[in-house]
């Protein structure tokens, strides 16, 4: 069986009085139309149609080429949209299903069930999703006949007192049989604003004497269609309570869940533990056994295991194991940490990578650079790497060391072993077994260590110059 999804998306949203067209404002940080195009994508569609109309421009682009488009050039109501996609459609499926734009909630399971019910039931015209809730929200009624399949609906503003009574409600989510919904699409009638409507063709399905089927939604929250600010807000928590529970029940420990902000796409390993207002945004990846600590901030980047993240802000970034950064630490687009890096408070790093086991201290900048194995930058260190023009690269070897308030000029080259003085600004690169002294920096050679025990030691008087 061939399954097509027709995504409705043409509606002018004016209740959200917004410049943004409605589908596109985000839940959980994705835009509400490609939440609807992925759910339609993993519940089984082949072929996805999204029905564009207000903005369609805006609305197609949005779409990256992940599914096609129709144009409803007139909004006249959610059957004139299906209409729209009938010779796209016609004899190149056999089920189509229609879902919104704006339901940021619901699951591809739920559609899968509907899938499956109309598939079961040769009989059916169509399956069509219902919901309960205390709230009708002027959804409509459903009327049941005796056999249990789905004799009308009601709208709310037709209903008699005992129909408003109803609790179970029109989701406005259906499976139909292809060949059906095309034959009867055409008998729709125009409502009094001229409108044609989908849920007319549940009374011309029992005209026809065929089965409808109702599905009831386990989850009412999945039914939600968001048209203010409020019903975007509304779901925006109820999805970050669904993925902070998953979270949770996957070995993660939220502090305060309902302070944390985790996008969907986010991976966290087992015995992390998250403290409250932390935002995970984007492709992020975490490792286990780290510690993220409050207002610390993380964007499409990846973090080792055991890693250790206080009050920081991190984009763009990779962290291997057993790093540990901040208070108050900017990770910029293509910094890389290697293994157990130290990065003190208030230091940034952009596109260059920190060697294993080095550390940095606070108030540093270092940008586009290469560092090598167990460096030490000492506080208040920048690379300058920008001449107004052009970015330079430093490039400092292993075991360097870099003096509090160094000022080193790009492009530059900082030998293995060799080293700055503090305050020294180093326009020329510095050899192995040197040290950079004052402004502008004067290279001196420097004697070996009496011992390995003063090569390890005091870092200040490791080495004497000559």
């Amino acid at each position: 069986m061939k399954i097509a999804a027709l995504i409705l998306a043409a509606g002018q949203g004016t209740r959200m009085k917004s410049e943004t067209p409605k589908v596109l404002h985000t839940v959980g940080g994705q835009p509400m139309l490609l939440r609807a195009v992925r759910t339609a994508e993993q519940s089984g569609a082949e072929r996805l149609i999204v029905v564009v109309g207000h903005q369609a421009e805006a609305v197609t682009e949005a779409l990256g080429g992940r599914a096609e488009t129709v144009l409803q050039a007139q909004q006249l109501g959610t059957g004139h949209a299906v209409r729209q996609a009938t010779d796209r459609l016609r004899g190149a499926c056999d089920l189509v299903l229609v879902t919104y734009a704006d339901m940021p909630l619901l699951r591809p399971e739920t559609l899968q069930r509907l899938i499956e019910a109309q598939r079961a039931a040769p009989e059916s015209s169509l399956a069509m999703l219902t919901v309960r809730l205390p709230d009708p929200r002027g959804f409509g009624r459903i009327l049941r006949a005796a056999d249990g399949s789905i004799a009308a609906i009601v709208e709310e503003a037709e209903c008699t007192p005992e129909q408003r009574a109803i609790s179970e409600l029109n989701a406005g989510v259906y499976a139909f049989e292809a060949a059906w919904l095309w034959e009867a699409l055409p008998r729709l009638q125009p409502k009094s604003k001229g409108e044609y409507y989908l849920t007319d063709l549940i009374e011309i399905a029992v005209q026809d004497g065929r089965r409808v089927i109702g599905i009831e939604a386990s989850d009412p929250d999945e039914v939600i269609g968001v048209n203010t600010r409020v019903h975007l807000a509304e779901a925006e928590a109820i999805l970050r309570r669904r993925l902070n529970q998953q979270h949770m029940l996957n070995g993660v420990t939220l502090i305060d869940p309902a302070t944390v902000y985790i996008e969907e796409d986010v991976q966290i390993g087992a015995d992390t533990i998250i403290y409250p207002n932390v935002q995970l945004r984007g492709q992020t990846r975490i490792g286990a056994n780290c510690v993220i600590d409050s207002n610390t901030i993380i964007v499409d980047s990846e973090i080792g295991d055991r890693c250790h993240i206080k009050a920081s802000v991190i984009e763009g970034a990779t962290l291997e194991s057993h790093v540990e950064i901040g208070p108050f630490a900017h990770l910029r687009q293509g910094a890389h940490l290697c293994e157990g890096v130290h990065l003190g408070n208030f230091g940034e790093v952009k596109n260059a990578r920190l060697g294993r086991g080095t550390r940095m201290g606070h108030f540093s900048y270092i940008g586009d650079a290469e560092i090598g194995e167990d460096v030490n930058i000492g506080a208040g260190t920048i690379t300058a790497n920008y001449d107004g023009v052009r970015k330079h690269k430093t490039i400092i070897g292993d075991h360097a060391f870099i003096g509090s308030d160094s000022i080193l000029i790009a492009p530059v080259t900082i030998e293995a072993e060799a080293r700055t003085a503090a305050g020294a600004v180093v326009t020329r690169d510095v050899p192995r077994d040197h040290i950079a002294v004052g402004v502008p920096a004067r290279m001196r050679r420097l004697k070996p260590p009496a011992s390995e025990n003063e090569r390890i030691g005091d870092a200040s008087t490791a080495y004497k110059t000559e």
